[in-house]
């Protein structure tokens, strides 16, 4: 049984497939339509941080180095 998503963009039905490389978006189009919303900051992920709080570099390095664990392109190959 194959599944079927929506295009986060136009909202056509997308099988979930190894070879469809646009996953979860319909075309290459659909896809950098989203990451210049992204960039243009049309989308957001937020989250409210403790305001009695403040941002230290220890809570930085910790934010940057779970970032880097999920998101390996970001990493320079040895």
């Amino acid at each position: 049984m194959t599944l079927i998503v929506k295009c986060p963009t136009c909202e056509k039905d997308v099988q979930w497939q190894a070879e469809n490389t646009f996953r979860p978006f319909c075309s290459e189009r659909c896809k950098l339509i989203d990451l210049g919303d992204w960039a243009e900051e049309n989308h957001k992920i937020s989250q409210k941080l403790p305001s009695n709080e403040p941002i230290s570099e220890e809570m930085i390095d910790a934010l940057e180095e779970q970032f880097l664990q999920h998101n390996k392109f970001f990493v320079e190959p040895e």
